[in-house]
């Protein structure tokens, strides 16, 4: 099984609001569609934490190497 990107994820919830907002699904099936929109905002939104994090992270290590090149 391919790992989900978030690119993937985005593009599959684009989809399930297309789907939501036809309106012509029926109820079980519209609830399970919510329920995967769901899981896959917050796989999104942990993505993106992460990603964050990570430009945190760097933006602190230039800085270090920054001062240190100039003392």
């Amino acid at each position: 099984m391919k790992k989900q990107t978030y690119e993937d994820a985005i593009k599959r919830i684009e989809e399930i609001v297309s789907a939501l907002e036809d309106g012509s699904k029926p109820l079980e099936e519209t609830l399970k569609l919510f329920e995967e929109g769901s899981k896959l905002v917050t796989f999104c939104n942990s993505a993106l934490d992460k990603a964050e994090q990570k430009l945190i992270e760097l933006s602190d290590l230039e800085q270090e190497a920054e001062q240190q090149d100039a003392t």
